[in-house]
């Protein structure tokens, strides 16, 4: 219940910085949202109809491809968007496209930096990036950027190319909080300590495409034996992995590396 409030309350929060200080003056966000503003401004539609029916195919997709609490909230989240985009009036908040620029960028990074930290994402752009991981060890914050500099690319030829370098300025302040929020970092290493070894490594394996390395240990103090088990996950299982490790054995011990490279087969379903 509390991500399900979380997601929504976020979703309303990125809409209303689209609203009153993106769209107003012609600045796109990143990913299919930003294709979805550039449509709502240049044809009759409204741009949270747009949205919803740019994002209907990927979720489907995502339905069969991805975890069912994962897409779950990111339906949630591209409905509440949409309908938000819809209901919300579009107002100038702000005459300087600078301001509305770089606060606008603030205010979508931390509503996605919500999204991200309950398990959820506002789709589009993410669940592409996600579904090409699956199949390749793809970077995917690469292949994020390298979409959004497309929508950047169509933001210039479009409107201006002064628009254009706002767009840019507004998807970096997005990427800067989103990543102070959730995780800077692509790859996350995990050592799990827990007397629940054979549970917790099924949950692993169930839910995720990774391998994991399993070690037995002994408390000092206890003298209790222990699993210790250590996986490589993305920035975006690390939600959906936590509330796991939680329901699974809630006196674990988790540590959490920021990995800076990884060597060898990081996806245990690629051969």
């Amino acid at each position: 219940m509390r991500n399900i409030v979380v997601i929504t309350l976020s979703s309303i929060l990125v809409a209303f910085a689209y609203n009153f200080l993106l769209i107003p003056h012609e600045i796109l966000s990143g990913g299919l949202s930003g294709i979805a503003i550039m449509l709502g401004i240049i044809t009759p539609l409204n741009t949270g109809v747009i949205n919803l029916l740019l994002n209907l195919p990927l979720l489907i997709i995502g339905v069969l491809k991805l975890g069912k609490r994962f897409i779950g909230y990111t339906i949630l989240s591209v409905v509440v968007l949409s309908a938000s985009l819809y209901i919300i009036p579009i107002h100038k908040a702000t005459q300087d496209p600078i301001l509305a620029s770089l606060f606008g960028g603030v205010i979508v990074g931390l509503g996605m930096g919500m999204i991200f930290r309950a398990a959820g994402s506002s789709g589009g752009f993410d669940i592409i990036a996600m579904l090409l991981s699956r199949k390749r060890d793809f970077p995917l914050g690469t292949l994020i950027s390298a979409m959004n500099g497309i929508v950047v690319a169509i933001s210039g030829f479009v409107f201006s190319w002064d628009a254009a370098l706002l767009t840019l300025v507004s998807i970096y302040a997005t990427g800067k909080v989103v990543d102070t929020i959730h995780t800077s970092h692509i790859k996350l290493t995990l050592m799990i300590i827990t007397s629940k070894g054979e549970e917790v490594k099924q949950q692993l394996l169930k839910r995720l495409h990774r391998g994991v390395t399993i070690m037995d240990a002994k408390g000092a103090y206890s003298g209790e034996g222990r699993k210790v088990l250590i996986t490589v996950i993305t920035r975006y299982q690390l939600a959906e992995v936590k509330g796991m490790i939680k329901e699974t054995d809630a006196k674990a011990f988790v540590n959490i590396l920021q990995t800076t490279e990884v060597i060898g087969m990081f996806d245990r379903g690629v051969k």
